[in-house]
Formats: structure tokens, sequence, C-alpha cells
């Protein structure tokens, strides 16, 4: 099909995209691209909550456990490679499942198109981060740019010094300039995000965290504490194990830090959805979600 449907199956943390999106998958016999920013590497398993073996044998996955974590990706790659997995194919319907809403967002809107940084002002933020530390970080941008503060990840201080610098290059708020308004004529899509009642979804949250744990969550981190620096590493699920391993402070603070980061985590992600339009969909509610999908296909196919 030259210009497939694409949907966007999103939601926060533990909603249970995965397996539907597998479901959905299935009954329409094609495969699913992971837009989740951690699951491609391969040495990051237990904190990145992976499809298991089986789920993989289901259907085809994309971008899933494909490179090393010391072969990063951005969003603008993932724009790249997935438009790319789109354009060789021939099916009718593509799902793109996962929780990093930026990589959604890159792929259905195309990147913005941001000014450029002079260096000076990219290396002085980096050193208010090596000398301050994020905090300071997470309060400049609170003070420039409210409207960023309440969707961006708070602790990847990398999201965080790529808007400050671009606010400051720019004298412009860096969530208006990343509103990408364009769109792309070239992919018909459908925007839906799993919906789950919050108090439901938060108890999701720690018993996975729970399961995580017993599983090796805390090996895991400190099998890849040498690459700690890297950036898939600077963020929840293993940044907290990381500053336990660094003494930072002890066992049951750091399971607790776990759990919380991931509810807020999940709370970003669940305002980052709502501000850019997704359809909720139920979960449990299959012949709903696959009657929304089968209107936009008849509707393609009408022209």
């Amino acid at each position: 099909m030259a210009n497939p449907l694409v949907v966007f199956i999103g939601g926060p943390t533990a909603s249970g995209k995965t397996g539907l999106g597998i479901s959905l998958a299935k009954r329409y016999s094609t495969f699913v691209i992971s837009a989740d920013s951690r699951q491609m590497y391969q040495e990051m398993t237990i904190g990145t909550a992976k499809p298991s073996s089986d789920e993989l044998s289901e259907v085809k996955h994309f971008l899933v456990d494909d490179r090393s974590i010391e072969n990063p990706m951005n969003a603008g790659d993932f724009e790249r490679e997935a438009l790319d997995i789109i354009k060789q194919s021939d099916n009718e319907i593509i799902f793109v499942v996962g929780g990093t809403g930026l990589y959604m967002k890159a792929l259905y809107d195309g990147l913005d198109d941001f000014p450029e940084v002079p260096s000076e002002i990219r290396e002085e933020l980096n050193q208010k981060y090596e000398t301050s530390g994020i905090e300071d970080l997470q309060k400049e941008l609170k003070s420039a740019d409210p409207e960023y503060y309440q969707v961006v990840d708070l602790n990847n201080p990398r999201r965080l010094i790529r808007a400050l610098e671009v606010i400051k290059a720019s004298g412009q708020k860096y969530s208006v300039l990343r509103k990408g308004t364009s769109g792309r004529s070239d992919l018909n899509t459908l925007k839906l995000a799993v919906e789950v009642d919050r108090e439901r979804l938060y108890q999701r949250i720690n018993h996975r965290m729970d399961k995580m744990i017993d599983k090796g969550l805390f090996q895991e981190a400190e099998s890849l504490y040498e690459f700690k620096e890297l950036q898939p590493l600077k963020t929840v699920g293993y940044q907290e194990v990381i500053s336990y391993l660094d003494n930072e402070y002890d066992y049951e603070e750091a399971v607790r830090l776990l759990k919380r980061n991931s509810r807020r985590y999940a709370k970003r992600q669940l305002t980052w959805f709502k501000r850019e339009n997704f359809e909720w969909i139920d979960p449990k509610d299959f012949d709903s979600i696959t009657e929304r999908i089968d209107k936009e296909l008849e509707k393609i196919k009408k022209g």
C-alpha cells in the first residue's frame, strides 16, 4: 500500500500497550514498530519492560533489541528508521506502540526546525549541570517555560539542557517552537492512547516495579554501571539504582524512588498524550478499538 494507515498506540507506563499492540497486529496481520526510547538496547531488558520472547514470537517487532547501548538513538534517528520501515512495507496498516511521546511526534509531525545553538550556550548549561546539579536546570526551565516543564522528563538532563539552550538561543519558549504543526502529508495517521484509572495504574506500576526487582533489576543496572554516563541509563528505573550504587541512599530509599519516579513519569506521559490530542481507548473494549480502526481504513480507501 503506497500510503498505509499508521496507528499510534500510546499511553503511560504499565498501561498494557504492549499486549494491546500485539493483539491488534495479529488481528490485522501486520507488525509493530516500538516507540520506546530504551527497548532497542540489547543490554537493557528488565528495566525497560521489553516484550517477552513469547510476545516477540507472536508478531514481528522492529526497533526492539536491535542495537547496543553504545550506539544510542535519538528522536531524529527514530524518525528516519521508522519511516524507512514503513516505506518498505506493503502492509495497509502498521502499529507504532510505546510511551515515548517525542519519538511518536517526530514520526507523525516531523521534527521541529530549531535555531542553531552557539557552542558557548551549550557549554554554559553543561557546566551548570556539572557544578550545580539537575535541580538548578529544573528551576531555570520552570521559570523560562512552565508549559514545557509540565511535560518534559524532569530527570533527563539532556532534554532539560536542550530546551534551555534553544530558549537562550532563540529568545522564545521551547514549547512554542516545538509544536510541530506541519504534520506529514505522506502518512495517514490515527493516534490512540490507552486509558487506565489513575489509582489502578499506580498500583500496576508499583507491582511491576516489585516484579522487576525480583527479576534482577538491581543486578542488571550494576552490570551496566560502567556505562552510567550514557543517556539511556539516565532514565527512570536505572538512575535510581545507580545512585544507590554510588551510596547516595540506602536500598529501601532506592526502591521507594523507583516507584515514585515511575508514577511521576506516568503522570507526565498522560499529560503529553492529552496535549497531543490522542483519542483515549479502553484496552478491554477490543471490538470498539477495531471498529475505530476499520472506520479509518475505509475512509482512506474511499480517498
